[in-house]
C-alpha cells in the first residue's frame, strides 16, 4: 500500500468510525440513508481519490478505490460511496468528465437506447444522473426526468425501479467489445472488494462474540466446535484478501474470474459458520451480523455474478491448445 493510499484509507476508515454506527446503517430500513457521513466525504474530497488532478482529484486509481471499497463493505456504509466513485472514474476512462453531485452506474447490455423501464437501479432516489453502460455505448442520464419507484435488495439497499420516455441524455459515447470488458472488470472487482471487507467483518464479529457469550461457565470460543468455524471464517476472510490484493496488482480478467467464484463460496461457508456461532441472535436486527450477511446473500446474487465468470473463463479456456501451459503459468 502506497503512503498516499495508506493515509486516504485512514481518514475514510475514522470517518466510517465517527459517523457509521449500527443505528446509522439501520437507517436503510426506513428508506433513510448516511447523508451526514456523505456530507464528511464530500468536504474532506475523499469521493475524488480515483478522480485525475484535471478535474480537481487525487489521481488515484482502481487499486486506490478497491481499498476504499473493502471499508465500504466492512462498514456497511449506508451510502453511494462505492456507486458514485465508480462511476465516475469509468466517465474518465472512457473520455467523459466526471460529476460532483451524487452519480450512480447500471450495467445492462439489453438497453441500447434511455427508454422504457430500468430495474435493480442502485441509489437512484438519491442520484442525480445515472451512467448507463449498454451493450455497445456509455450514456449518462439525467434523472430529474425519470419516475423513480422505490425499492430495496434483501440488505434494504436502495435499488430502485427508474422509467423514462425520452429521457434526457447528457453525454454518450460508443464503447468497443474490449472497453465494455474493461469496464465490467471494474465493475466486478468494486464488487468482490465490497464482499470482502463484509466477510471479514463478519469473521470479526464471530472471534468478539465467541469471546463475550459464555456456555457451562466459560467463553464459547473454548469449545473445540466453536473453533474449528472461527479457524474456517479466518481461512475465507484471508483467501478473500489475498484475491482481492491481486486484482488490484493487475486486473487481469482470469484474476477477477478465479476471485468471483471464490467468494460467492466464501460468502455462504462465512454466513453459515458465522451465524452457526451466533445462533439465534445472529439473525435478529438488535445484532449487527445481520448487515453483513444479508449484503453478502445480495451482492453475490447483483452485477456481474459468479456464474456469468464461470461462462466467461469456461469460453477462454474453450479457445487454448495447450491448457497445461495455461494452467501453470497463471
Amino acid at each position: 500500500m502506497s503512503e498516499m493510499l495508506e493515509i486516504v484509507s485512514d481518514v475514510f476508515e475514522k470517518m466510517c468510525k465517527d459517523f457509521v454506527t449500527k443505528e446509522t446503517v439501520d437507517l436503510l430500513e426506513e428508506g433513510q440513508w448516511a447523508s451526514a457521513l456523505w456530507q464528511q466525504l464530500e468536504d474532506n474530497e475523499l469521493l475524488k481519490v480515483a478522480v485525475t488532478e484535471q478535474h480537481g482529484g487525487a489521481n488515484g486509481d482502481i487499486a486506490d478505490l478497491l481499498a476504499l471499497y473493502q471499508l465500504v463493505g466492512y462498514y456497511s456504509v449506508p451510502a453511494p460511496v462505492l456507486e458514485h466513485t465508480l462511476a465516475n472514474f469509468i466517465l474518465e476512462a472512457v473520455g467523459l468528465t466526471p460529476y460532483s453531485t451524487v452519480t450512480t452506474i447500471l450495467f445492462d447490455e439489453q438497453y441500447d437506447k434511455a427508454d422504457g423501464t430500468m430495474h435493480h437501479v442502485p441509489w437512484a432516489r438519491v442520484a442525480q444522473q445515472l451512467v448507463l453502460v449498454a451493450k455497445k455505448q456509455l450514456m449518462v442520464i439525467d434523472l430529474s426526468q425519470a419516475t423513480i419507484t422505490q425499492a430495496t435488495n434483501l440488505a434494504a439497499e436502495p435499488r430502485d425501479t427508474v422509467s423514462f420516455q425520452q429521457a434526457g441524455i447528457i453525454a454518450q459515447v460508443a464503447l468497443s467489445k474490449q472497453q465494455l470488458q474493461q469496464l465490467i472488470s471494474y465493475s466486478t472487482a468494486a464488487k468482490l472488494a465490497a464482499m470482502s471487507g463484509a466477510l471479514d467483518k463478519a469473521f470479526q464479529l464471530t472471534v468478539r462474540y465467541s469471546k463475550e457469550r459464555e456456555q457451562f461457565g466459560r467463553p464459547i470460543h473454548r469449545f473445540q466446535l466453536i473453533q474449528q468455524h472461527i479457524a474456517i471464517l479466518a481461512g475465507e476472510a484471508a483467501i478473500a484478501t489475498a484475491a482481492i490484493e491481486n486484482i488490484a496488482h493487475g486486473m487481469e480478467r482470469s484474476e477477477i474470474a478465479f476471485a468471483s467464484i471464490r467468494l460467492d463460496e466464501a460468502s455462504k461457508i462465512v454466513a453459515t459458520s458465522a451465524h452457526q456461532v451466533h445462533a439465534a441472535i445472529g439473525v435478529t436486527y438488535e445484532h449487527s451480523l445481520q448487515h453483513y450477511t444479508r449484503r453478502l446473500w445480495a451482492w453475490r446474487d447483483e452485477g456481474f455474478t459468479a456464474h456469468y465468470w464461470q461462462n466467461q473463463l469456461a469460453q477462454e479456456l474453450l479457445q487454448i491448445e495447450d491448457l497445461w501451459a495455461w494452467m501453470t503459468t497463471k
